[in-house]
């Protein structure tokens, strides 16, 4: 599980790499359970609340950018 904090202290293009990696990571953990080899299912939902919260930050980062300019 990633914290928000951490996030906060990336910078965008780091972000955005993390949540690629998330979202094949989703993919992967998908694929097992569909195969019914899963060994951690709760996995599945922690990745997606990971790429939800890199989303968050990501659209919290553009609004206080627009706000600035």
């Amino acid at each position: 599980m990633i914290k928000a904090n951490e996030l906060r202290n990336m910078t965008q293009a780091e972000i955005v790499l993390k949540m690629s990696a998330l979202k094949k990571e989703l993919y992967q953990l998908r694929t097992e359970a569909e195969s019914g080899r899963i060994e951690k299912p709760h996995r599945i939902r922690e990745t997606r609340r990971d790429i939800a919260r890199c989303e968050t930050i990501l659209r919290e980062q553009k609004n206080a950018e627009s706000r600035k300019a």
